[in-house]
């Protein structure tokens, strides 16, 4: 009980002496500096100052200077000592997008908001601002001369030594399209909805029926009307080249296109599912990670997307790679033999079709003891002998690119008479067994790939190749495209691609000044 006591007075003195405190406090008037949110200031600005010597934004207006502009400069048509509003200078506009992507910003609204206060992009644009309007055309609207400025800067990287083209490893990655999946219609419906758009443009046109608002309003009406009717014809030619693709009549009368990009292709998704997406092919140098080609296919499979993106190589380099290093999925007979005739040299993982011809075996209802692996081949005689020692004579041949299947056949009172018919052929026809061939190139390169050094640099693969996906997906946040079509999705990707080479400029040439 005592201490309870003393605990007690003790805390009574303390909070006596709180309060004494607190009396000193009221007797006392603080003052704070004013924080007026409310007046308007003029400051004199030096705009060189806004950011420091070793800001990244300087080194790309530094890169882009160094460039030929000679392409953009063409379409300009204001000159001095004529009339006529200024034209931007590309130098600005390209050093503007490039930043930007750096930044994950690739809306044209974002962009010119940030003009407005941001001081990198101040810098860049000496306190003035840009419109959205001429961010976005300027993006879409020059793509020869982007091309071009790409070639540049590869040139450049070259001479840097940034690019050697020894060893490209190439791989490909599904972007989501600006298009959901509920905007797939089939031919009756869009051709439904393509009639109604006519009939609104054709309204517009009828000054009985036009709303009293704004010239401005109206022609923005008017072009977004037409567009959508473009869209929609564009759409019923992408269901054609769709119907094209599939192999029997209920595919091709079931399927449907989206209305709001009608370019764009379901395609699997690394997560599993499925969008509309474009297939974004990306050709990357191994000695310093820069890319050096960049495509857009339509296509949900790579395996045809190989021998495109080694002329895009040569086409932007001025020669083809030495060695190509790809993953399973362009890995193919057609593109060995094309790599072959090239005199490329490719790397590449190839499966060999065992548990393929198992998954068959197993639909058919064979017994496992009965697989094609339990068949033994006579060279001299040129036959197949059975588990139950029945012979398979030669029945054919089938020649394929860079393979060539021999078909043997049993004899069929054979597989009627054999007790083990329900395990062997359980449909009822007499068993067949392919046995494959492979072209001296093929052979050559599945001799290759068993070797410690072809595993060795196929294990590279990987960190080079996907590098690039991820920095393009992760920092410019390029994983659903802004635009619409495949011409504008490839000049999208395009500026991704550029952004991403410069980055690796400045992080491997002109940050080390700064050191």
């Amino acid at each position: 009980m005592g201490r309870k006591d003393e605990c007690v007075v003790g805390k009574g003195k303390g909070l006596e002496s709180k309060a004494g405190g607190q009396d000193k406090m009221e007797n006392r008037k603080l003052r704070f500096k004013l924080i007026n949110r409310q007046q308007m200031m003029l400051r004199p600005i030096e705009v060189d100052r806004l950011v420091p010597e070793d800001h990244e934004v300087r080194a790309i207006w530094e890169f882009v200077g160094r460039l030929d502009l000679s392409w953009y400069y063409e379409a300009i048509e204001v000159v001095e000592g004529e009339a006529g509003r200024p034209a931007l200078n590309p130098h600005l506009m390209i050093s503007l997008w490039i930043y930007a992507y750096s930044k994950g910003a690739g809306s044209a609204r974002e962009i010119s908001r940030l003009c407005e206060y941001d001081p990198a992009y101040q810098w860049l644009t000496g306190l003035e601002g840009v419109n959205h309007h001429s961010l976005s055309d300027f993006r879409v609207r020059h793509k020869e001369a982007l091309d071009e400025l790409f070639t540049q800067v590869l040139g450049l990287l070259s001479a840097e030594g940034l690019v050697t083209l020894e060893r490209v490893m190439h791989d490909g990655t599904k972007v989501k399209a600006y298009a959901s999946a509920d905007t797939f219609r089939r031919e009756q419906r869009v051709r439904a909805h393509l009639e109604v758009a006519r009939q609104q443009v054709e309204r517009m046109g009828d000054p009985r029926t036009a709303e009293e608002v704004s010239p401005r309003v109206a022609k923005a009406r008017e072009r977004a009307a037409r567009e959508k009717q473009q869209r929609l014809e564009e759409a019923l030619r992408e269901l054609e080249k769709i119907r094209a693709s599939k192999s029997s009549l209920e595919e091709k009368q079931g399927a449907r296109v989206s209305m709001t990009d009608p370019e764009a292709r379901v395609m699997k998704q690394s997560d599993g599912g499925y969008a509309p997406s474009y297939n974004v092919q990306i050709s990357t140098d191994a000695k310093e990670k820069v890319i050096v080609g960049i495509g857009v296919s339509q296509s949900g499979s790579d395996y045809g997307e190989l021998v495109p993106a080694v002329d895009r190589v040569e086409a932007n380099v001025g020669q083809e790679p030495e060695q190509v290093v790809v993953d399973g999925g362009f890995t193919s007979r057609e593109n060995i033999l094309a790599m072959s005739e090239r005199e490329v040299d490719l790397i590449g993982s190839m499966g060999t079709g065992t548990s393929q011809s198992a998954g068959q075996m197993k639909r058919r209802g064979v017994d496992p003891s009965f697989y094609p692996e339990a068949f033994h081949y006579d060279g001299i005689s040129d036959t197949y002998s059975c588990p139950a020692g029945k012979i398979l004579r030669a029945n054919g041949e089938e020649k394929r690119p860079g393979r060539t299947n021999y078909k043997y056949r049993a004899c069929a009172t054979d597989c009627q008479r054999c007790p083990f018919q329900q395990k062997c052929c359980p449909q009822n026809g007499p068993r067949s067994i392919v046995r494959g061939g492979d072209a001296p190139e093929v052979a050559a390169f599945i001799v290759k790939m068993e070797t410690d050094e072809g595993k060795k640099i196929y294990r590279q693969r990987g960190p080079v190749a996907e590098f690039p996906n991820a920095w393009i997906k992760d920092k410019i946040g390029l994983r659903q495209f802004r635009l619409r079509g495949l011409v504008k999705v490839g000049m999208e990707v395009l500026w991704a691609a550029l952004t991403y080479n410069i980055k690796q400029w400045i992080r491997l040439c002109w940050r080390p000044q700064w050191a």
